[in-house]
């Protein structure tokens, strides 16, 4: 087995594991990284993910176009919760100049210790567009993106990073070009969600193509993809040689993975199993900071989405489950909690299995027409939608 899939790589050298990353100006205190998801990535999860262990929590995705053009939907979204001392965003566009005048706004007007671009999402609506995970074929485009991001965030002395996937599809790889290109243009590190635009969700991860760009480029890298448990991440490290992890649907419902993270990284062996009273008491939380963000009744609706994940294997009716995915307030919220069991064991069955959307890989990727006719694609960017909101 490769170092993809979910078993042993016996073959592998082990690495002393970093219990820190440094991304520029910025030190990270666990080398893990929330990523970017829209709609769940929050100023309140990530203050409760924050709250379980220190890492790098970044913000819902933006869009540079929003940002610039002042898109209420986009300024909503720039919030932070009081106790987030780093702030990090990450930024979605296809023009250059418009990349460098939202990274400049993003740390002259609202204090952003880093900023990372996306080059990874697979949505048709972005691909179709040249964005995302599309934009890495063009090498020269890319090229200009993270100049003028870089350029733009000097004087703030702040970080850029980028996020991509292995490329296209596996006759369309763009990774290893991506990293170089990244290293030549100042990036301070590059995340690799180890599958392919086609792939979207859907597969395993390939943790060889992590390794190879560990192989390739000098500045550190960062790996994604298939990290559901701690010892996931620890074997991800020591397999490809990754400067650290980022971890995307493996926290859903299960905020305290961050709990087990930090511990890992700094050498211990842990595997969070909580009740489902204690589970109860995290849902809560949840919720709570949710309704200070947003409103309680909002906040509430918020919350909705995250009850399937929270519950995913415990007993719970459907009658039950069904009335808690119409909550409305934090007293409904309590009234319903209390009919759960809190002596009921973390059903250990779900340790190590996928959570969130996986889906079946695309039958194409939707690209815009001609987009794979030239490889340079400088002035070739097409105008996105200014309240794209997604991830990769």
């Amino acid at each position: 087995m490769g170092r993809g899939g979910h078993g042993f790589d016996n073959g592998a050298v082990t690495t002393v594991l970093p219990d820190s990353l440094t991304l520029g100006s910025v030190r990270v205190e666990t080398p893990v990284v929330l990523a970017p998801m829209a709609g769940i990535t929050n100023a309140a999860y990530r203050r409760l993910c924050a709250e379980q262990g220190a890492g790098l929590y970044v913000c819902e995705m933006i869009t540079s176009r929003g940002l610039v053009e002042g898109d209420e939907t986009t300024k909503k979204m720039l919030v932070f919760d009081e106790l987030e001392t780093v702030r990090s965003v990450q930024l979605y566009g296809t023009d250059p100049v418009y990349i460098g005048k939202a990274v400049e706004i993003l740390c002259a007007d609202h204090g952003v210790a880093h900023v990372d671009l996306n080059f990874g999402c697979p949505v048709p609506k972005v691909t179709r567009k040249g964005g995302g995970g599309a934009l890495p074929w063009k090498r020269g485009l890319l090229g200009e993106v993270l100049e003028h991001a870089v350029a733009a965030a000097a004087p703030y002395d702040v970080p850029v990073t980028m996020k991509t996937r292995k490329g296209l599809d596996d006759d369309h790889l763009t990774y290893l070009d991506a990293g170089r290109i990244a290293q030549e243009s100042g990036v301070a590190a590059i995340a690799l969600h180890g599958r392919t635009v086609q792939q979207a969700y859907s597969g395993e991860a390939d943790w060889d193509a992590i390794g190879a760009l560990v192989d390739h480029v000098d500045i550190p890298v960062l790996g994604n993809g298939d990290i559901w448990e701690a010892a996931d991440a620890v074997r991800m490290v020591e397999q490809t040689g990754a400067a650290g992890v980022v971890v995307g649907r493996g926290c859903l419902g299960r905020p305290w993975l961050f709990r087990d993270l930090a511990a890992a990284f700094h050498g211990e062996d842990v595997a969070t199993l909580p009740s489902l009273g204690e589970v109860k008491t995290m849902m809560r939380r949840h919720a709570e900071l949710l309704s200070e963000h947003m409103g309680e009744e909002r906040g509430c609706k918020e919350f909705r989405k995250h009850i399937t994940w929270y519950l995913k294997g415990f007993p719970a009716g459907g009658e039950l489950r069904h009335r808690l995915a119409l909550v409305d307030s934090l007293a409904s919220l309590d009234e319903l909690l209390a009919d759960l069991d809190d002596a009921a064991p973390f059903p250990e069955r779900e340790l190590g299995t996928p959570r969130g959307r996986q889906g079946a890989p695309r039958k194409k990727v939707v690209l815009p027409d001609g987009w794979l006719d030239d490889t340079d694609g400088r002035g070739s960017h097409l105008r996105e939608d200014a309240d794209e909101a997604t991830g990769g």
